[in-house]
């Protein structure tokens, strides 16, 4: 199918022009863009989509997301990242949830996000108590059937869990220590069949779907999985996904596990490269942010999840001077509760504008509109197939009305897209060459009917949550005691607007 956008106002994020608007034409065959430019000649045949008024870019990317938290979202507030995780990532009473319930989580975030501009993300699946192959597929099978670009991925914790927090046994009651030590973890050898088994039957479907590596954090998982997990990912290009120092309790575990920082220990295992990519790095000191810029590495920056979880802000643009890459990520769907890269956007450009008096260092719209396209491509390393309007890349892009309210008066494109912006302007989103969202509606699926299903099974899931919250909450009273212990505790930094 050929398809050409006459006349639009473009905005390609990278082929020369990069954030810079102009007017141009943008001509789609089969899954990529053939051509971009000023004047082209309409092929025979092309289906005409007239762009007078209308504003085309590349689809937004959700560079960290975990779509197993969707059946949470509006449920916590006011709880800070290791309280939290008790009941969105519990240890006690959890149980595998049904595939078809899996499927519709899943369609839940993929639905919301294709609506509201985000065209592929980077889901960093995990499933209580513990990843199976027929639950990965079910939210392949939705991303597959929604039409979204996807990397999706096994997430590994194969540590115990009371030992991937410090001071945890000084406070846990040992009835409950002994209940979690009878728990056993993945084996890094029964991890590397799983991953090895995912990749062969997920990646490459449908010219969208790829798998990654993802093992929790360096304090969650060992050495040995770390470095195989990373071997498979330099051997596939594909991203070796983690989590470090999200949060201070986080600044506190490195030296206390291992006498050094979390990314220093990273670095010294040789974890630090080009394919990594680190969700968060908050707590980062000024040697460990050196480390990261030499290596190359990538970071998502979860701007509204951080709030929420009271993690702190994570100093983006040191990280952007010292070379490392930046994309956005939603985080979880009930530490940020909506998939939206617009929300994170617009949070990300305002929230670092009260940590430095230096304007000159505050990020500006272009940046954030390129850690929401192209560096978020970098992250999960696709920057070569999408990511900008270039031709030979592949067809994702949105069309957005660039006559609604939110683009009225109209001044810096770049400026209303951050701050004006919220996905309801967006009349037409592509993926692989397809129109999958036509004016607000879903092109392949019935979002109606699939949501309906969903409500239908939620009491049911409710009081198996109940259950779970209250075995968990079991463990609460301990773990308040361990954050507060290392919030008291001097790592040399802050990364809070307030160190009271």
């Amino acid at each position: 199918m050929t398809t050409f956008i006459r006349g639009a106002t473009l905005l390609a994020m990278g082929g020369g022009t990069g954030a810079e608007p102009f007017t141009g034409d943008l001509l789609i065959e089969g899954d990529r863009i053939a051509a971009i430019g000023p004047s082209l000649a309409v092929p025979e045949g092309a289906t005409i989509i007239e762009g007078a008024g209308k504003l085309v870019m590349p689809g937004l990317v959700n560079a960290h997301l975990h779509s197993n938290e969707a059946l949470f979202k509006g449920r916590y507030d006011n709880m800070p990242l290791e309280v939290w995780m008790l009941y969105a990532y519990p240890i006690r009473a959890a149980k595998a949830l049904p595939p078809r319930l899996v499927y519709l989580r899943s369609m839940l975030v993929a639905m919301e996000s294709l609506r509201t501009g985000v065209t592929c993300i980077t889901d960093d699946l995990y499933e209580s108590p513990r990843s199976e192959l027929e639950l990965m597929g079910a939210a392949i099978d939705a991303y597959d059937d929604v039409g979204i670009r996807a990397t999706v991925s096994a997430h590994v914790v194969n540590r115990n869990f009371l030992d991937t927090i410090p001071f945890t046994r000084d406070y846990v009651p040992t009835h409950l220590q002994e209940e979690i030590d009878a728990i056993q973890p993945v084996t890094t050898p029964d991890y590397l069949a799983f991953v090895r088994e995912a990749h062969a039957r997920f990646h490459g479907r449908s010219g969208r779907i790829r798998t990654m590596l993802a093992p929790s954090a360096p304090q969650r998982c060992t050495p040995e999985l770390m470095l195989a997990a990373n071997e498979l990912a330099k051997e596939w290009n594909a991203p070796f996904h983690t989590h470090i120092v999200e949060t201070k309790v986080q600044a506190v575990t490195g030296p206390e596990f291992y006498g050094k920082s979390l990314i220093a220990y990273m670095d010294d295992l040789g974890l630090l490269n080009p394919w990594t990519t680190i969700a968060h790095s908050i707590w980062v000191s000024d040697a460990d942010i050196e480390r990261m810029g030499r290596a190359g590495v990538s970071v998502c920056h979860n701007a509204i999840s951080n709030q929420k979880l009271g993690a702190g802000s994570a100093p983006v643009r040191k990280l952007l001077t010292a070379g490392v890459n930046i994309g956005l990520g939603s985080d979880g769907i009930c530490s940020n509760d909506t998939p939206r890269i617009f929300d994170v956007m617009k949070a990300a450009a305002l929230m670092h504008k009260v940590n430095n008096p230096d304007w000159s260092r505050w990020l500006n719209a272009s940046e954030v509109l390129h850690a929401a396209t192209l560096g978020g491509a970098r992250t999960a390393l696709l920057h070569e197939e999408t990511g900008s309007l270039e031709a030979g890349k592949k067809a994702d892009l949105l069309i957005l009305d660039a006559q609604t309210a939110s683009f009225t008066p109209l001044n810096d494109v770049r400026n209303h897209l951050v701050y004006c912006e919220n996905g309801s302007s967006i009349e037409k989103v592509f993926v692989n060459g397809e129109m999958v969202v036509e004016n607000g509606r879903l092109t392949r699926v019935d979002e109606k009917a699939l949501l309906a299903e969903l409500r239908a099974l939620m009491p049911e899931f409710l009081e198996y949550t109940k259950g779970v919250e209250a075995a968990n909450g079991e463990l609460e009273p301990a773990f308040t005691k361990v954050v507060q212990r290392c919030y008291g505790m001097d790592v040399g930094m802050t990364r809070w607007a307030s160190d009271a």
